[in-house]
């Protein structure tokens, strides 16, 4: 079994799963600031996995993988304190019922987060303190 036949099943099995602590599923991503909570919260747990190009409703609608991997590094760049350990890897998935208007193949962005073994990461919130995070279920909690 080749790497591209793997990780398609392991989109198909994934979308079966619910959002919980270790999984996320994103459209794409609209805001810096939320992407690096939900980055910092999953480091602070057990680490996890975010799938950029996957909607709440569990259909793939792809993405620019480029422009969501500047997001997301970029995010944990400038709002998680220190970084938190990510790596990202493409994942290209032939839709099997497009709609007439849909691309077959799409592309999804796979997030993988370490669990931070240096301690809390902080997330710098808007008012420019620094909160912790950490992911219970499928939300990020305030640490305090």
């Amino acid at each position: 079994m080749n790497s591209e036949n793997i990780e398609e099943d392991f989109i198909e099995r994934t979308l079966k799963s619910q959002e919980d602590t270790r999984l996320e599923f994103k459209q794409k991503i609209t805001s810096k600031r939320k992407i690096a909570k939900t980055i910092a919260a999953m480091a602070n747990a057990l680490g996890g996995t975010i799938l950029i190009g996957i909607s709440d409703q569990k259909r793939v609608v792809g993405i620019d993988p480029e422009e969501e991997r500047y997001m997301v590094e970029s995010a944990n760049a400038a709002y998680c304190v220190p970084p938190a350990q990510l790596t990202t890897e493409e994942i290209r998935w032939e839709d099997p019922n497009p709609s007439p208007y849909e691309e077959v193949e799409k592309l999804i962005l796979k997030v993988n987060i370490t669990k931070s073994k240096e301690g809390p990461i902080s997330y710098l919130s808007t008012d420019g303190s620094l909160k912790k995070y950490k992911r219970e279920g499928d939300q990020s909690k305030l640490i305090v």
